[in-house]
């Protein structure tokens, strides 16, 4: 009997371990995630002197600057299926980049749930406390109002006066855009000075600002945009998160959270009805919408966008990627190699993707030749800056050297020649683009968006 429980234990551990991996790479990655991984865990488990030295060197060069104290902090906020500063064993959602400057924060924010959810998240894990969903908002999407408490925030003097550099990647950037606006809204209990000039600069990295025709391939219905196709990529997701969740195995949740806490699915709430009814979509986050995809499809960003304003006195600037080009007036991958080979596909059926023609357009003025670029992910369109239902002020830059007097309230932005998870995961990969990108970032929040308070400015960022 003992060898019977052992040898379940054992099978059990493995499917679910197997099932989080699977997961984690099936949907945005298209399961390209899975060699960068297994890449930034060897970096990680065999090189550990070079980020020493890393480290260290860093420490130096900080000590002939102004304190590191006076300097706003960097949030880099992570997208779809991403996860924070110590999840999957310690391994880097950003490559590492947090390293290469002072004071930059990694939240592990939930890796499914819905926009407004993980912009709640992203606001206590800064204030610190308990993080209020809200109540109306809880019930009508059937969970808890309360979530997980943080006893300490990562930056609990954040206001106007301290304001934040925030760099999202992927659905990242609209989490901090939607944050942004319930600062500007005074959307938090208990905190009636909130504004938008909490935030000093936004940074978008293949931001999903206009939602991508790939949630369409996936499984979502164009025709409502918040129900899943029976048959479909992300009903295999949605069955995998709902018996992962239900599990409740602490260790993993550990290792890895899709963040569906507040729903209480676990076996200790449900029962095996309750994981019933989940799975036949009767109760949980895939019955309310109340999860990331719906907010990805182009009618879901439409109807967020809807409420969300560019701020004039806040610095925006976008990097859009591509992995396509034109040949005799077909849009094709623009490269073989340049492409993760898992990724290739992805980029191939989104550049034919077609609207259905029995279905209304997402918007006026919708047309499928705007939207055949893209990164196998997101569009390129989607990327460079809010477009619709209004198109927010934009100006395009050729190259980084046009950045030195940037003006708030305008969504400035670069096209990159790359695909989705290029600056993700495998530092590698992209080789020295890295480096320039990220060194790019960091200084352009260090001075050129300090602006609004000079006087913050650490020593060599006033020459």
């Amino acid at each position: 009997m003992l060898r019977c429980w052992t040898a379940a234990l054992q099978l059990t551990e493995l499917f679910v371990s197997s099932l989080v991996h699977m997961l984690y790479g099936f949907y945005i990655f298209s399961s390209a995630v899975a060699g960068d991984l297994s890449q930034g865990l060897s970096d990680w488990f065999f090189k550990p002197n070079a980020d020493f030295a890393v480290k260290r060197e860093q420490t130096a060069c900080s000590a002939s600057r102004t304190s590191v104290e006076d300097l706003p902090p960097i949030v880099l906020v992570h997208g779809i299926f991403g996860f924070g500063k110590g999840r999957l064993g310690g391994l880097s959602y950003f490559a590492g980049a947090e390293n290469k400057y002072e004071r930059v924060l990694v939240p592990d924010l939930g890796s499914l749930t819905s926009i407004y959810d993980r912009a709640r998240e992203l606001f206590y894990y800064l204030k610190g406390g308990q993080v209020d969903y809200g109540e109306e908002h809880s019930k009508a999407c059937g969970h808890s109002q309360f979530g997980r408490t943080y006893e300490q925030g990562n930056y609990p003097e954040w206001d106007e006066d301290h304001p934040i550099h925030f760099v999202g990647h992927s659905a990242g950037a609209q989490v901090v855009r939607v944050l942004q606006q319930m600062l500007a809204d005074k959307a938090f209990k208990g905190y009636e000075n909130t504004s938008e000039n909490w935030v000093l600069s936004i940074t978008s990295l293949s931001g999903a600002f206009n939602g991508t025709t790939r949630t369409y391939l996936d499984g979502m219905h164009p025709e409502d945009w918040k129900s899943l196709k029976p048959i479909s990529l992300l009903q295999i997701c949605r069955l995998g998160v709902i018996v992962y969740d239900w599990l409740d195995l602490a260790w993993l949740k550990e290792y890895y959270n899709f963040g569906f806490d507040h729903f209480n699915m676990s076996w200790k709430k449900k029962g095996i009805s309750g994981l019933v009814d989940c799975l036949l979509g009767n109760v949980g986050p895939f019955a309310s919408g109340d999860w990331i995809l719906p907010d990805l499809t182009i009618q879901g960003s439409v109807e967020l966008n809807s409420h969300l304003h560019t701020f004039p006195n806040t610095y925006y600037f976008s990097y859009a990627t591509k992995r396509t080009r034109k040949i005799m007036g077909v849009t094709v991958p623009s490269s073989i190699l340049g492409v993760h080979p898992l990724l290739l596909i992805r980029v191939l059926q989104m550049s034919q993707w077609r609207h259905p023609s029995d279905v209304a357009p997402p918007f006026k003025g919708y047309r499928d030749e705007d939207w055949q670029d893209n990164d196998g992910a997101i569009n390129t369109i989607s990327m460079t800056h809010p477009r619709f239902p209004v198109e927010h002020p934009s100006h395009f830059i050729q190259d980084d050297s046009q950045c030195q007097s940037l003006q708030p309230g305008i969504w400035y932005y670069k096209v990159v020649e790359g695909d989705h998870i290029l600056f993700i995961i495998n530092r590698e990969r992209a080789g020295v683009e890295f480096d320039l990108m990220y060194d790019s970032i960091f200084e352009r929040c260090r001075k050129h968006v300090f602006k609004r308070n000079p006087q913050m400015l650490p020593n060599e960022a006033q020459h």
